[in-house]
């Protein structure tokens, strides 16, 4: 079975984890204020990661945000000037929506 769905029709989710909800909220709103991201999904995580010569591991709070492509940098930066972490997580996926919800996406983010 093949997919139909053109590539022009992609959307983008960037990843991005943060120390706590109240941070991810804060990145979210402000992305959204400047319809820079339609969605964001917010959801607590255990992370274990090694950081200055130790692991450690810890609550952090993770977003996946909702963009276009034409867009995606745009977010990229906007994340790095406000996130507190001096090396954030950010990581980008291009996916192919349904076609509804594509759409929605786009109209909430305007030309």
């Amino acid at each position: 079975m093949t997919d139909d769905r053109a590539t022009s029709d992609a959307i983008v989710f960037i990843y991005v984890t943060n120390p706590s909800k109240k941070e991810a909220e804060r990145i979210a709103k402000s992305l959204m204020d400047r319809k820079l991201v339609a969605c964001a999904n917010m959801f607590p995580i255990e992370s274990i990661y090694p950081w200055e010569g130790k692991i450690v591991d810890g609550k952090e709070y993770a977003l996946i945000l909702k963009t276009v492509p034409e867009k995606s940098g745009l977010v990229e930066e906007a994340v790095k000037e406000m996130h507190p972490y001096k090396v954030p997580c950010i990581i980008t996926f291009q996916v192919s929506p349904n076609k509804e919800f594509g759409n929605w996406l786009r109209s909430e983010l305007g030309p």
